[in-house]
């Protein structure tokens, strides 16, 4: 825990090695992620009447390969982006956590009543909890914290800004009570856990590690309770080329788009579940193409296509894995294309059937293969059905490509990212 006043002396306008590494070399941002900081220490202070605290970072992240393969025990490619939630935090000597998140209300979570409650589903306050159960059952201290979090990962945006928040609160957990021990793996088991069972959401395990662990990573899911985490040493800025992720919108919450959307691991498991198995990673695609005659009248042809892409994407993302170690990047870029159209034909989560008339997902990626068919990369980015695609572009089709694409979506709606070396942290300035 350190002053208010000391922490903003070290943060100095943004220029020191961390900030740097966290946001980049550019002046001007980093003056505007220094002034960030210092006004929620403000708010903090203002909010809670206290000013020895501790500051955190969690990023939000990018899936590269493997799309909807998590959730089957697949393989994914995925990299923590320079968009952050960031924390002030400090104990408060109660048994009572209180947050307050920019432009939301401040909530409460007592932690002595740690069942579910469906009433709390979808909320913020359902997550503390599930976390802060999850931790305890696991060993670990808990206690009561107050925090004001500001968040850049933008809702709905496909960059996790949900995983973030939840392994915000477990570092925030595990440093203020537990002297850092909870390890980054462990920290994104237990966000999962708490969104699973607590906040109501069937996903998969890559969001959560890919934002709490940092860096360009490759995770295996097989065993789900231990995935295996590798680091991918590549340096994306030589290639001369940008991640963009274009906010494309889209995307219903009500219960017909929600049920198209779990009918996408649901379907998967099912095609397994007629092989004797619980999910795809168990099968081969030659046993599925196998039994297609018999299975199709049960789970329909839908489901095999879907089980068709999890094999095809599953297996693409250790050769985008050796395409990059091997410094290949127009063969990783030949693959990410090759993935974006095995999500679109076979997966069939860039629009939903509900909503058919609205496919603003299938338009962006329509301009970005118009813009950099030869020249770069396109898919549809996260789950689907609305939100964010993403692309590889050469920097001098940078500026063309953000024009055409904001001239449908709307400014700002391109973001040109990077991939950082972070992952969730309390900054040690």
């Amino acid at each position: 825990m350190t002053k208010i006043s000391t922490l903003n002396e070290k943060i100095n306008g943004g220029d020191n090695p961390l900030f740097k590494e966290l946001y980049g070399s550019d002046v001007a941002e980093l003056k505007v992620q220094a002034d960030r900081y210092a006004d929620l220490m403000g708010e903090f202070e203002k909010t809670f009447g206290a000013d020895d605290v501790s500051l955190f970072s969690s990023p939000g992240r990018t899936e590269i390969g493997g799309n909807h393969t998590d959730h089957n025990h697949g393989r994914v490619l995925a990299g923590a982006v320079n968009l952050d939630n960031i924390a002030v935090a400090a104990k408060n000597g109660t048994n009572t956590v209180r947050i307050k998140s920019a432009g939301y209300a401040q909530f409460e979570v007592e932690l002595s009543d740690f069942q579910p409650n469906e009433e709390e589903f979808y909320t913020s306050t359902s997550l503390v909890k599930g976390i802060a159960a999850k931790m305890k059952e696991n060993g670990y201290e808990i206690g009561g914290f107050d925090a004001c979090i500001e968040g850049r990962v933008p809702k709905g945006s496909g960059l996790s800004s949900s995983a973030s928040f939840e392994v915000l609160i477990g570092a925030i957990f595990s440093e203020l009570f537990n002297d850092g021990k909870m390890d980054a793996v462990e920290n994104a088991i237990i966000g999962q856990w708490s969104e699973n069972n607590y906040f109501g959401k069937p996903c998969g395990l890559m969001d959560q590690t890919a934002c709490s662990v940092g860096g360009l990573i490759t995770i295996d899911f097989e065993d789900p309770a231990n995935p295996i985490v590798k680091e991918v040493d590549f340096d994306f800025v030589s290639t001369g080329f940008s991640l963009v992720i274009t906010d494309v919108g889209g995307g219903h919450d009500d219960p017909a788009s929600q049920a198209e959307y779990a009918s996408l691991p649901t379907e998967m498991k099912s095609v397994a579940a007629e092989l004797g198995a619980n999910v795809l990673r168990e099968v081969t695609l030659e046993q599925i193409v196998d039994k297609i005659p018999a299975i199709r009248k049960k789970t329909g042809d839908r489901a095999i296509l879907r089980a068709y892409h999890f094999q095809g994407d599953n297996a693409r993302v250790v050769k985008q894995v050796e395409a990059l170690e091997n410094n290949d990047f127009k063969a990783f870029l030949d693959m990410v294309v090759e993935s974006g159209y095995s999500s679109y034909m076979y997966n069939q989560n860039i629009y939903d059937i509900v909503h058919k008339d609205e496919q603003v997902v299938s338009l962006g990626l329509a301009l970005s293969e118009m813009v950099l068919k030869g020249s770069g990369a396109w898919r549809v980015h996260g789950g689907g059905f609305g939100g964010t695609i993403q692309a590889f572009v050469p920097q001098d089709k940078l500026d063309e490509y953000v024009k055409v694409l904001e001239h449908v979506y709307g400014e700002g709606t391109c973001h040109k990212l990077f991939i950082r070396a972070k992952g969730s942290i309390k900054l040690d300035l």
